[in-house]
């Protein structure tokens, strides 16, 4: 008995705190089949071209090539929008929000105290704090808007100073005011309210969230725009921009032929046979360097991989 005793005792000792953020050895154990350059958080670091390119790439292409790879899970809609018109990409940083529970907040405000992060203000800075430029803040507020407004007018300028970028919370904000006058930022967020954040918690900084229907990774590159918000694991971002930048060409190849009538409606809405495909290939080669969206090496490495 003293034996089991003694065992369980040792056992505990070596017990490690939980961390509010993660470390770069889980971030990497999440995200292991990304083969690039990393942050020192350990988050994939998809390049700046990469982001910009995302932008031109509509939701449901975006969609459609998820699916194709098993990852059913990764849109979400309904929100509102602070520009509507604006799309926003970049690299997310996660953060949990729960209701409060006076003792695991207790414990969380030491932890973060031990991890040095800011005590003064509030622990919903902390995600802040660690944003780099091209950062996007996705926060899981489980939908709550009043008593659940993650960011208010000072909040949204740090953000922007830190990340020049914007946020997508499932949870409300407030200020909505201030925030649209913050040149160059934008969110999607569930509802505006005047009310402040309380009886609400972080509890985890760069962990795996739900946003909505959606699984979030830290390191998953969103994509949002005023038809939704879609997250894309690291490792398939460059094989998803690259697709669909083609299928977008094969449709203004298949829209130039329907106005000229080379070819029938259903000819281009189905399966194209190989004629067809030789023609595509033919336009493509006619097709001016300088608007293509991707180089014309990286075009003819896709081709040739697709088998075209």
């Amino acid at each position: 008995m003293f034996l089991v005793l003694f065992i369980c005792l040792m056992g505990q000792s070596g017990i490690k705190a939980q961390k509010v953020g993660s470390s770069p050895e889980y971030i990497k154990a999440l995200t292991q089949e990304w083969e690039g350059e990393r942050f020192n958080d350990g988050r994939p670091k998809v390049s700046d071209a990469l982001l910009e390119r995302l932008k031109k790439i509509r939701i449901e292409e975006a969609w459609g090539y998820l699916r194709g790879k098993g990852y059913n899970n990764q849109y979400e809609g309904g929100w509102k929008i602070i520009h509507p018109e604006g799309v926003m990409t970049g690299r997310i940083v996660t953060a949990q929000y729960m209701p409060l529970r006076p003792d695991l907040d207790q414990y969380i405000k030491l932890q973060g105290a031990k991890e040095k992060r800011d005590t003064i203000g509030g622990s919903n800075s902390w995600p802040i704090e660690i944003l780099v430029k091209g950062d996007v803040y996705v926060a899981d507020g489980y939908g709550r808007i009043i008593d659940g407004t993650l960011i208010g007018s000072n909040l949204g300028n740090a953000i922007y100073a830190n990340s020049q970028n914007g946020v997508v919370f499932d949870g409300g904000v407030r200020d909505l005011g201030g925030l649209l006058e913050i040149e160059g930022f934008n969110g999607w967020y569930r509802d505006e309210d005047p009310s402040y954040l309380q009886e609400q918690m972080l509890t985890s900084i760069n962990a795996p969230i739900r946003i909505g229907r959606a699984t979030v990774l830290p390191g998953d590159v969103v994509l949002a725009n005023r038809h939704g918000t879609i997250f894309i694991p690291s490792h398939h971002v460059a094989e998803l921009v690259i697709s669909s930048e083609v299928v977008a060409l094969r449709d203004e190849f298949g829209f130039q032929r329907l106005r000229e009538k080379t070819y029938t409606a259903g000819q281009i809405d189905t399966k194209w046979t190989s004629d067809i495909k030789s023609d595509f290939i033919g336009w493509l080669k006619d097709y001016p360097d300088s608007k293509l969206p991707m180089t014309r090496k990286e075009l003819d490495a896709h081709l040739k991989k697709k088998d075209y």
